[in-house]
């Protein structure tokens, strides 16, 4: 018996040996399924543009070149593309091909270098800044590139220079602060991009005044402008268990210069679908980066309203929500009269721990207001009617990705919901409808 126990224990060890060794060679063979490499040689016609050839073995999900030139390609699905790279600038480049495997862990990649030598300048992009004393808020760009290159541009504070006439540029940067200035040169097709970091001492205290109009809806024709608009529709709750089905163009029309967006009560359930109303967006038509922003409205009154006058990131198709942020101007719910709402949406904070503040307006529902918004780099001021009445003021200190996603494009929506997480907290009074949001116009100001 004792026997019979030995070489049960025995048999137990050997079993775990042999499955350990079964599981290190699984791991090994895991760890060999792939393996990165690429080649790299002269086009023919160039020797500054390198062409590069993923070589790599086996089995991987996703790749990213990094060509040491300041040129880092998107972490991409694998594949075996060559890539036609541009160098400018003499010297040695240390390429990187970088590989994940089929778990897509960020530890679990492995990684093919290789150096590069050019042997030739192209051109050298260059430029130099001045401020004058006289007009702090004023700084002169002077391109210095040197070189065989086509053209150039400048990128700053959310805006784009380009043209013929732009190698000495006056850009105006009316808020104290550090900006990046980005110099953008152009080779057949090709780009280098030289940044410098400029600071500003002191705000302009006329820059509200400096600030002109690039473009407003007025609402003045016979129709609602589908080169500015676009319609949403559904019933699906929106996101936050909404009542309405917002119809294609139904529930808006333009009456006495102002845009009507009516909302109608088509059955007593109090479901979704039981009401229909409007959403217009600006997305992919009219989208702005910084900028003074009013709108002129007069909202719905009643319990269950919702309306709202806001923006989300153009990113948002590919971000998501909140990653792309989201700027509320006026929101307002009908259970709380006269009560006005401005609130930002990050990662960092969203929906009910969104960063807002309140304020009574004894008027809103009778009268048109201004729903005003100052966005720069540095914060957004949110106020009614004028720039002293301060909604909110929204100004992390250390802007971060997940604190501050402003620094791109945002687009407008117009919407009037019922019920819903917020709207719909105190049920909805099915006496109050029909009931409209009123909005005499939408104006974008920035700096020149």
């Amino acid at each position: 018996m004792k026997t019979l126990r030995s070489l049960t224990f025995l048999s137990i060890l050997f079993s775990i040996f042999f499955a350990s060794v079964l599981l290190s060679c699984q791991k090994s063979d895991d760890e060999e399924s792939y393996m990165p490499d690429f080649t790299f040689s002269e086009d023919v016609n160039d020797a500054n543009k390198i062409v590069f050839s993923n070589t790599s073995k086996g089995s991987y999900l996703f790749m990213q070149w990094d060509f040491s030139n300041g040129e880092v390609s998107e972490k991409e699905r694998a594949n075996t593309n060559d890539q036609t790279v541009f160098y400018s600038e003499k010297g040695d480049y240390k390429v990187q091909l970088t590989l994940w495997g089929l778990d897509n862990k960020l530890s679990n990649n492995k990684v093919a270098t290789k150096t590069i030598s050019i042997d030739q300048d192209v051109f050298l992009a260059g430029f130099t800044y001045s401020i004058d004393e006289s007009k702090p808020n004023f700084v002169t760009l002077t391109n210095t590139s040197q070189g065989d290159y086509d053209n150039i541009s400048w990128s700053c504070n959310g805006k784009e220079y380009m043209g013929d006439n732009i190698y000495e540029l006056e850009i105006y940067l009316p808020r104290a602060g550090t900006y990046d200035v980005d110099l953008h040169v152009y080779k057949d097709g090709f780009e280098e991009l030289l940044t410098k970091q400029i600071t500003i001492a002191q705000d302009d205290p006329d820059y509200l005044d400096n600030m002109t109009l690039v473009w407003s809806d007025e609402f003045d024709g016979t129709e609602i402008n589908t080169d500015y608009w676009t319609f949403e529709t559904g019933s699906g709750g929106w996101g936050n268990n909404e009542l309405q089905n917002y119809t294609n163009g139904d529930n808006a029309e333009i009456a006495d210069g102002k845009l009507i967006i009516t909302v109608r009560k088509e059955n007593e359930f109090k479901v979704a679908g039981s009401y229909t109303s409007t959403r217009m967006i600006s997305k992919g038509k009219k989208e702005f980066t910084y900028g003074r922003m009013e709108v002129r409205a007069k909202l719905p009154s009643g319990t269950g309203m919702w309306p709202a006058i806001w923006m989300l990131g153009g990113n948002i198709s590919t971000e998501g929500w909140p990653a792309c942020g989201e700027i509320d101007i006026m929101e307002y719910v009908g259970y709380q009269p006269d009560v006005v709402h401005a609130t930002v949406h990050t990662t960092s904070g969203s929906g009910a721990n969104g960063d807002g503040s309140s304020k009574a307006l004894e008027t809103a529902e009778e009268a048109f207001h201004v729903y005003g918004l100052i966005w720069d780099a540095k914060e957004m001021i949110f106020y009614i009617d004028s720039p002293e009445n301060v909604t909110h003021t929204y100004a992390p200190f250390n802007k971060t990705a997940s604190n501050w996603p402003f620094d791109l494009s945002q687009f407008f929506i117009l919407n009037v919901a019922v019920g819903g997480n917020w709207g719909g907290v105190q049920g909805v009074d099915n006496t109050i409808f029909p009931q409209s949001m009123a909005v005499d116009y939408v104006r974008v100001y920035q700096s020149n």
